[in-house]
């Protein structure tokens, strides 16, 4: 069974930056398509951004909200995903999930696409 543990979350002011790391285990992340989430308080959860496995390709792609500050990479030798995230705003403050998918990725994710879930990791942005 494949499990996701996210880490790097913390408090950060605006303009700062974060990298969240996604360890996979169980399985290659190389055979999934991965995406990463955020839910802030009283928000659905969203899309950020969803890169495809090796075999389907596609992505990366991005929400507009983040594009040109964020980037999504995978290292397959250490199945680990990454997002870098660069000039952090307030509205960027929220849990942060990443998760896993057979199938390609439907824009910066769909969540109802998704099985594997890692539990979250908290992102706060202020000063």
């Amino acid at each position: 069974q494949l499990q996701l543990v996210e880490s790097g979350g913390g408090l950060v002011q605006p303009g700062g930056s974060l990298r969240l790391s996604c360890a996979a285990s169980g399985f290659g992340l190389d055979y999934y398509a991965i995406a990463w989430f955020r839910q802030a308080p009283g928000k659905e959860r969203e899309g950020v951004s969803c890169i495809g496995s090796s075999s389907t390709g596609g992505g990366p792609n991005y929400a507009d909200s983040v594009k040109g500050r964020f980037t999504i990479s995978r290292d397959n030798a250490k199945n680990t995903i990454y997002l870098q995230m660069n000039s952090l705003k307030p509205e960027d403050t929220a849990v942060y999930y990443c998760a896993a998918t057979h199938y390609y990725c439907s824009g910066s994710g769909d969540p109802a696409d998704f099985g594997s879930w890692g539990q979250g990791t908290q992102v706060t942005v202020s000063s």
